[in-house]
């Protein structure tokens, strides 16, 4: 009997994780998902709609969640649990995570990413490649770091949060943490020195709001 897994997004970031789950799961059957390009073929794989990944025949099957705006993500795992079918963690082979991680479902861990200690970490968290979050950190539900974001110690980082590539988040300590608020973006390069406000975009170093003109 087959197990079949849906690499749910036939975009970049979907072409960038398939190679990692092929790797994690070498005996399963492997498609992307994606109701927008139904019926095509990405790098070899077919692209189904999701309705057709439902009906597949198999004995097992699985998703992960390549999409990078969190919202649509949220969504997509209330339509998977609706259908009963589970999200899987994808950790590429050299990740490197250390003691008492306590992460939810549906993480997609790109290479070289590194989880120190301590660290909780809520649903559908995406980290791609050379990011890191370290010791006593708290991340929320759908939350994204692009290339190289860099979290220091004692951060909270709630829901829906962005950070940007190569944004570094200033080490906080346990009486203070450094708290990046619900929705807030942190653009690319950025410097956060200080907590930013749920629904913030900042940038700059030191990162302050991006004012609107």
């Amino acid at each position: 009997m087959t197990k079949l897994i849906g690499v749910y997004g036939a975009s970049g970031f979907g072409r960038e994780v398939m190679p990692l789950v092929r790797v994690q799961f070498p005996d399963a059957d492997y498609v992307f998902i994606d109701d927008g390009a139904a019926g095509g073929e990405l790098n070899g794989y077919p692209i189904l709609s999701y309705e057709d990944f439902c009906a597949k025949d198999v004995s097992e099957r699985a998703v992960s969640i390549a999409i990078a705006n969190s919202s649509v993500r949220e969504k997509l795992a209330a339509k998977l649990t609706e259908s009963g079918i589970p999200q899987i963690d994808v950790l590429a082979s050299n990740v490197v995570v250390l003691d008492a991680v306590d992460m939810q479902a549906g993480a997609i861990l790109c290479p070289f990413v590194t989880l120190t200690s301590n660290i909780k970490i809520g649903k559908s968290f995406h980290a791609n490649i050379y990011s890191y979050v370290a010791h006593d950190c708290v991340i929320g539900d759908y939350v994204t770091f692009a290339p190289s974001a860099k979290c220091n110690g004692n951060v909270h980082i709630e829901d829906h949060a962005y950070i940007g590539t190569g944004a570094v988040i200033k080490q906080g300590t346990p009486d203070k943490p450094v708290v990046i608020g619900k929705g807030a973006i942190v653009g690319m390069g950025a410097v956060v020195t200080k907590s930013v406000a749920p629904g913030t975009v900042v940038v700059g170093n030191p990162a302050k709001p991006l004012e609107k003109k």
